[in-house]
């Protein structure tokens, strides 16, 4: 055993001398309403039956028991003394014999069964068995008679600090939420020990922060753990390694002490407003897209995560808020621009919009750090797509007298091409339309001719399609 441990023994040991328990007489007179019948002549018998009335009519000599102590794990060269019965029946000489039952009763603890002197076998652990409940009884050494009745008595085990404590539910998790006030509640841990919490102080306990200060405090009794900085900020430092201890003793000096950690991760709140990653957007399109097809998208960054980092896009300025519009893409949290009404490139080509990022929810702490919004430009620039021939009319009539001469001139269509480039036209007519080619076309002014007589009793109407096909490229249109 250390030095230290068995002065500190020692010291506990001394008073527990002082401690050992003294048996006092109570009174109690033998009832006199009966008389002893003596043997005539014989002063011998009378001495011997004054004698053992004496001792019978004499007051019941009972034990007034409290308690003994022992200390735990203390062991010596010799058993160690944990106290002496005695009775004021005892005058010294050796006609007393004292015997000890019970608890540990001859193996644990032994009894001089002529002092009454109780001394402890082995060395003992309060936190195996606290008390041990034996009997005393003095008796005749001669006849064994009992002089006294029994007495129960208990002998305590005496607590030593020999355990340090401990954080069963460890290590610990705990969460705040980041920018938190100086005192908010983060967590409370719990240490045990297993030395007596009634007997001094081995088991008083006080806690401490071996790391985690600044960033937070623990009340030294409850362990309530407290958020001892302000404004902590996620976005800076999620995640905190805290080590606490526990110590014995008060805390004092000598106590034993064991430590748990305790993870604090910092749970976020709304305090970023979103930034859109650029100022300027620019995007292209064709003027032939299909309606409610996306032509771009823009994206407002927050610092913040989950639900605080959601926001909604809105075009809030521009000549194209009836042109186009823009959703939020749920999984990306993108602002996605589509075409709401048709394009143009020969009638504007282009468009300036101003759109804007808001969050969705809105913490009313941080309100005065706001606004928690952002917006950017967007400029769409809209491109020509090579259109096919316009025709003047979907649908011509011509009327011709059926007597009409071959290649006259019967009518005329027109067309032009919409882009910008204005490409030449030629005019060409679908034969499937007039299988016995009954007209021709002039190709480059769509003048119709005709190439067969007429019969109007034979066939009164005539269907032709005519195609304008432009000449620097195959795109064309029918009428």
């Amino acid at each position: 055993m250390p030095e230290r441990l068995t002065e500190m023994l020692m010291d506990t040991w001394t008073p527990l001398i002082i401690l050992w328990i003294t048996v006092l007489p109570s009174i109690y007179m033998a009832p006199m309403n009966q008389s002893q019948v003596l043997p005539s002549g014989s002063s011998t018998g009378l001495k011997r039956l004054t004698e053992e009335q004496r001792i019978l009519n004499r007051s019941k000599r009972g034990w007034v028991w409290n308690q003994m102590f022992v200390l735990e794990e203390f062991s010596g060269p010799e058993p160690i003394l944990v106290g002496r019965l005695h009775t004021d029946l005892d005058p010294g000489s050796s006609k007393i014999k004292y015997i000890l039952s019970g608890d540990g009763a001859g193996t644990i603890f032994v009894i001089n069964d002529k002092t009454g002197d109780i001394h402890a076998m082995k060395r003992l652990d309060r936190e195996e068995k606290a008390e041990y409940t034996l009997t005393a009884q003095a008796v005749d050494r001669d006849t064994n008679k009992p002089l006294e009745p029994p007495s129960e008595f208990i002998i305590k085990v005496q607590d030593i600090n020999d355990n340090a404590p401990e954080f069963v539910d460890g290590p610990y998790h705990a969460t705040v939420p980041e920018m938190s006030v100086v005192g908010t509640f983060v967590t409370k841990v719990t240490a045990t020990d297993a030395d007596d919490p009634v007997y001094g102080n081995s088991a008083k306990l006080v806690y401490s922060i071996l790391e985690g200060q600044p960033y937070f405090s623990i009340e030294p009794h409850t362990a309530i753990i407290k958020t001892a900085l302000p404004n902590m900020d996620r976005e800076a430092k999620e995640e905190y390694f805290v080590v606490i201890q526990a110590k014995d003793m008060g805390g004092h000096m000598g106590g034993l002490s064991g430590t748990t950690t305790v993870t604090i991760t910092l749970t976020d709140v709304n305090d970023n407003p979103p930034k859109f990653a650029q100022s300027l957007y620019h995007f292209s399109v064709m003027e032939d897209v299909a309606l409610g097809e996306p032509i771009g998208r823009v994206k407002a960054n927050d610092l913040d995560i989950g639900e605080n980092a959601k926001s909604s896009y809105d075009i809030i300025e521009g000549d194209g808020m009836d042109i186009f519009e823009i959703t939020t893409d749920a999984q990306t949290q993108d602002g996605v621009i589509r075409v709401r009404k048709p394009l143009d490139f020969e009638t504007k080509k282009s468009y300036t919009l101003k759109v804007e990022a808001a969050n969705i929810h809105i913490d009313p702490r941080f309100i005065s750090g706001g606004p928690f919004k952002d917006t950017a430009t967007v400029k769409i620039v809209v491109e020509d797509a090579d259109e096919p021939p316009v025709f003047s009319s979907p649908t011509y009539l011509l009327e011709v007298h059926e007597n009409a001469a071959i290649n006259s001139v019967i009518g005329q269509v027109t067309a032009h091409d919409p882009d910008v480039s204005s490409s030449p036209i030629r005019f060409s007519i679908d034969r499937h339309t007039d299988l016995e080619r009954q007209f021709n076309i002039n190709a480059e002014d769509g003048k119709i001719t005709l190439a067969t007589p007429l019969d109007r009793e034979t066939n009164m109407w005539h269907n032709i399609t005519i195609v304008a096909t432009e000449t620097s490229n195959s795109d064309c249109q029918c009428c």
